[in-house]
């Protein structure tokens, strides 16, 4: 399997379809031990006993540096190590740029940029003492094109902002073989995003994706299994693209 005994954390897991919980699931069938951080214990304990036997779940606020070292040490204390992370935690808000006030700026901000910083800082020691890891970054498509369906500027700016963090932390801890890369998912059907397109919406937006669907939770996830697997050892610092053909570029 490819994550045979490997240990891996996933922050913002518990929601049922979301891509968390989809890579968590994708993640433990090829043999790792997981670890789901979310806002609230009981969620990420349920669903952490949704994948089986031996995985963990665990409260965290990713905006809160000392409980990402919290997390990160109970993970270490359990298992002896941790060899990926997945920071996929990230909240949205469907806002035009002169409707931003500062509390929706740091919002957003905080929990899918500052969260990804606190959440590397929290595991990169423990990494750096394996010499090896891999770190997974969730972005976004409306990085890269200046904007989402459902998501602000706000939100543009701060999945921006995960690509530069990436790529500077790909560039620094390669020597210490800690792998990072980003993932620019497109629009995927997450419970997000389920409920707020009409029919008219959906077909309208998927007569400018090349293959014709929407993506789906598990497009991600596996996407995220590749980049913490021993398939990609010789990647790091990239963006991978996960859209169906929404943005070529």
């Amino acid at each position: 399997m490819l994550l045979d005994n490997q240990v891996v954390i996933i922050t913002g897991a518990a929601s049922a379809r979301g891509i968390g919980k989809a890579t968590a699931k994708a993640m433990a069938a090829q043999g790792a031990r997981v670890a789901i951080l979310d806002l609230k214990q009981a969620e990420a304990e349920s669903a952490a006993r949704d994948l089986g036997d031996g995985h963990l779940g665990l409260a965290c606020d990713v905006t809160n540096k000392d409980a990402c070292i919290s997390a990160a040490n109970a993970v270490v204390e359990k298992y002896g190590r941790i060899d990926a992370l997945v920071n996929n935690a990230g909240i949205t808000q469907p806002i035009k740029t002169l409707e931003i006030a500062r509390e929706n700026f740091d919002a957003v901000i905080g929990v899918s940029l500052l969260g990804t910083l606190y959440m590397s800082q929290a595991v990169i020691p423990q990494m750096k003492k394996q010499q090896g890891g891999s770190i997974v970054c969730m972005s976004s498509v409306s990085a890269q094109r200046g904007g989402g369906i459902f998501g602000g500027p706000h939100y543009s700016a701060a999945k921006a902002g995960v690509l530069g963090l990436a790529k500077a932390m790909a560039r620094e801890f390669g020597a210490d073989h800690i792998r990072v890369n980003s993932i620019t998912p497109g629009l995927i059907q997450t419970d997000i995003t389920g409920d707020k397109l009409t029919p008219e919406m959906r077909a309208d937006i998927i007569k400018g994706i090349p293959l014709g669907r929407l993506g789906d939770a598990n497009d991600i996830a596996n996407a995220c299994l590749f980049l913490a697997s021993g398939l990609s050892t010789y990647l790091t610092g990239i963006t991978l693209d996960v859209n169906g053909g929404m943005l070529i570029h």
